[in-house]
């Protein structure tokens, strides 16, 4: 039931994604580098799902703190050791709204694979590789929510903006703040997380190896060639390719999976 929330979580391998030859794709990694989000994104883990299930069935937020059970011990996880854990910068933009906007509407021309400017809700299709693959990073491991991953949303257009041109982004606060609304029962928002790619240290980690570990793609030289290879020949205008199609005509005969709680991603 967790893996299929989680079979699309991405990993970054910067060292590896650095080194690959199509300079576009290295500018958007560097950039992506650059935020602060390298610890984040990059670290290794092993997941749980036995172990991500417990944490959420018993998580509440108290005081600006994230409370539930490790192993039968009670945690306290605050915006401090969540930021300190993964290095996450503490300045910075907290209220995306505050992107100025002439940036967003150059942004909007630069992430265009035609020339003209892309359109929140379009889909990823419309735009160059590189910025495809950061709308899915940010889609899968970021913003964590329920949906289609390739649409473009206009939340992660204006992320995508501040990545890109370099603004300062408090990273700590922003998704410390996701981590609370997901683990918030009351809060509509909850209901709308998939999985985050990752937890404060330690605090799900499994030393007894109990239960499935949980899938996790990490983005490689060697991967992300295979994402350009698979999606090289798909234009905005053309249809989905047969292979695509069937596959979702297969999906709908199968039945729909039971709905789990969100679940979040540990090391």
């Amino acid at each position: 039931m967790g893996s299929s929330l989680t079979a699309n979580a991405l990993q970054v391998n910067f060292d590896s994604v650095l080194t690959f030859p199509e300079e576009g794709m290295v500018r958007m990694f560097k950039a992506l580098e650059s935020t602060g989000l390298r610890g984040f994104l990059g670290c290794p883990f092993v997941l749980y799902e036995q172990d991500l299930e417990q944490f959420f069935s018993v998580a509440f937020v108290k005081e600006n703190e994230v409370i539930s059970a490790v192993h039968g011990k009670f945690i306290g996880l605050s915006e401090e050791l969540f930021a300190g854990t993964f290095g996450l910068p503490t300045a910075g933009l907290t209220d995306l709204s505050k992107v100025p906007k002439d940036l967003v509407y150059d942004a909007k021309s630069i992430f265009s694979a035609s020339g003209e400017m892309v359109k929140t809700s379009c889909k990823n299709r419309e735009m160059k590789f590189e910025f495809r693959l950061l709308n899915d990073i940010l889609a899968k491991s970021v913003t964590v929510k329920f949906g289609s991953f390739d649409v473009v949303t206009h939340e992660r257009i204006i992320l995508m903006t501040a990545i890109h041109f370099g603004l300062k982004i408090n990273w700590s606060r922003i998704l410390f703040d996701i981590f609370k609304e997901m683990v918030t029962k009351s809060s509509k928002q909850a209901k709308g997380f998939a999985a985050q790619i990752c937890f404060a240290e330690g605090c799900t980690k499994s030393d007894t190896g109990r239960g499935e570990d949980l899938p996790t793609t990490v983005l490689t030289v060697k991967t992300v060639g295979t994402y350009i290879a698979k999606n090289k020949n798909i234009i905005a205008d053309e249809d989905e390719p047969v292979e695509t199609v069937d596959k979702k005509a297969a999906a709908k005969r199968r039945p729909a999976p039971a709905v789990a709680e969100p679940l979040l991603r540990t090391r």
